[in-house]
């Protein structure tokens, strides 16, 4: 345990691996709340986009579900 932080007295240790894992899903979360404030500073700038302009979040969602099942792989 000499390479890890020693935690504050009140709190339990956590292994390399999990501050890995909390430290790279930390960035992620940052990453999304940096491209929504992005998102909402241009709303706020420029207006809501117009119907038209967007996708449907149907098409979003089958989208997505098709990657995660892609991801995934045939598990039989």
């Amino acid at each position: 345990m000499s390479d890890q932080q020693q935690p504050a007295p009140d709190r339990q240790p956590v292994t390399t691996q999990g501050a890995d894992a909390l430290r790279a899903y930390a960035e992620r979360t940052r990453s999304s709340a940096e491209q929504l404030a992005a998102f909402l500073e241009d709303v706020a700038a420029n207006g809501l986009p117009t119907a038209e302009s967007t996708t449907p979040w149907e098409i979003v969602r089958d989208r997505r579900l098709a990657e995660l099942a892609a991801e995934r792989g045939n598990v039989a």
